[in-house]
């Protein structure tokens, strides 16, 4: 029997603090090696990342145990674990997510090609010993009451599950993650049509929200989080370098980037996959200045609320196409100021629109915006629907799951934080009418 249990000791499996494995060979010689990363599988076993030099890999494959020691990073805590070797392995679950968080975590210091995972080996964890430090180390107290955050996402998904549009459910989430679950900064981003980039829909907590910043899959914390489909959390950055999402795609004009919302000092960060049916629909992410802000009950929450949050997105889509009403085609009253025109250019090749030589907004929320104000400016036409939208194959959107309301709802938002002259209303459900100041000239810049 174990003197301590392992779900004890879970913040020593954070991996900010190297670990250290003891083996030893034929003639009971020791080799001591670091570890970059234990993870905890259950009650009995942990998980090794298999990077270890050659002598630690034959004395286990001809002993098959080991002695591992690991640290609580946050307390300074140290447990040496007896391990049994049982099995190793090049894919599946665990697999997957240690090598998600080592890639994470080499990219924030710029060594991606350096913490390449080989395998994860199992071992049995036949004792678990506390080692009792020379001076002993209270444990740091927070401030206030410790949340139920089991309790509180339970909660939240209740209040979620009576939310019936998907702007509220956005913001509104934000709202409660703070509120119960002390996630003080927070965003929301949407997958794109290809997989290949998210968008900001929606942020908390930031100075400026960002709308339309973009984290390409593959990025950081955010976009290997999409791209893998995993949780990935970061519960100390001190020894890391922050991201910076990277974005430049070659056009006829220079492209300078949505801000993306952020703290000076980020110190944990998360980014948990919004899944619902087998598709993802985008990334929630928080972070704090505050190391260890988030343990792995705050992983479990944000988990709980976050397919909440895909599965009422998918309602809503569902709903919204099955519903659609028809456009009214009203041409375009008084209120235009005729005499100031304005630069509008389209780049097909990737939906990209500028305004007055300022970047917008590209993919499917720029191909949008371009169809509305070409429409206006042919026909004069201010009224829109989303089933129109939906039956219009130039736009390339899927049938049904097609994300279109959070693509309408990313538009809208992106035009009022930029300001000039187009906007957006929803002056009814699947609804879209066009605010214009001016005269738009329209140029396409094919290539």
């Amino acid at each position: 029997m174990r003197d301590v249990p392992l779900e004890a000791i879970r913040d020593s499996f954070e991996g900010i603090m190297p670990s250290v494995i003891a083996t030893t060979d034929a003639a009971g010689m020791p080799n001591l090696s670091y570890l970059s990363h234990v993870h905890y599988v259950d009650s009995d076993h942990v998980a090794l990342s298999n990077q270890f030099f050659s002598k630690t890999a034959a004395n286990v494959e001809l002993r098959g145990r080991a002695t591992v020691a690991v640290l609580d990073g946050r307390i300074g805590v140290q447990h040496t674990l007896d391990l049994v070797f049982e099995s190793s392995s090049r894919s599946g679950p665990i697999f997957d997510r240690v090598s998600a968080q080592l890639d994470v975590m080499a990219s924030l210091q710029g060594k991606s090609h350096m913490l390449k995972l080989r395998a994860v080996d199992i071992y049995r964890v036949e004792a678990c010993r506390r080692v009792d430090p020379v001076i002993a180390i209270d444990k740091p107290q927070r401030a206030g009451v410790e949340r139920d955050l089991l309790a509180e996402a339970a909660a939240a998904t209740a209040e979620l599950t009576a939310i019936t549009d998907a702007e509220t459910l956005l913001d509104r989430s934000l709202e409660i993650l703070e509120e119960r679950c002390g996630f003080r900064h927070s965003m929301i981003l949407i997958a794109d049509e290809e997989g290949r980039k998210l968008q900001t829909v929606a942020s908390r907590g930031y100075p400026h929200f960002g709308f339309g910043a973009e984290i390409a899959f593959g990025d950081g914390i955010v976009g290997v989080a999409a791209e893998r489909r995993l949780t990935l959390r970061i519960p100390d950055m001190r020894r890391s370098q922050r991201y910076v999402s990277a974005v430049a795609i070659a056009s006829g004009l220079a492209r300078d980037d949505i801000p993306l919302p952020a703290i000076a000092e980020p110190q944990c960060q998360i980014a948990v996959p919004l899944i619902s049916g087998g598709r993802l629909s985008g990334v929630i992410f928080a972070e704090s200045e505050e190391s260890f802000a988030f343990s792995y009950a705050h992983e479990a929450a944000l988990e709980i609320i976050a397919r909440q949050i895909a599965a009422s997105l998918l309602i809503f889509e569902l709903t919204d196409a099955a519903g659609d009403g028809a456009a009214r085609h009203t041409a375009a009253g008084g209120g235009t100021d005729a005499d100031r025109t304005f630069g509008f250019r389209f780049f097909p090749r990737d939906g990209g629109v500028f305004i007055d030589n300022d970047y917008v907004i590209r993919g499917v929320p720029g191909r949008l915006l371009y169809h509305f104000v070409r429409s206006y400016a042919e026909t004069g036409r201010r009224e829109f629907s989303n089933r129109e939208i939906r039956r219009d194959r130039a736009f390339n959107l899927p049938d049904f799951k097609d994300n279109l309301e959070t693509r309408l709802i990313l538009l809208r938002r992106r035009l009022e934080e930029r300001g000039g002259p187009i906007r957006l209303e929803r002056p009814d459900r699947g609804q879209i009418r066009l605010l214009i100041e001016g005269v738009p000239e329209i140029r396409v810049v094919e290539g």
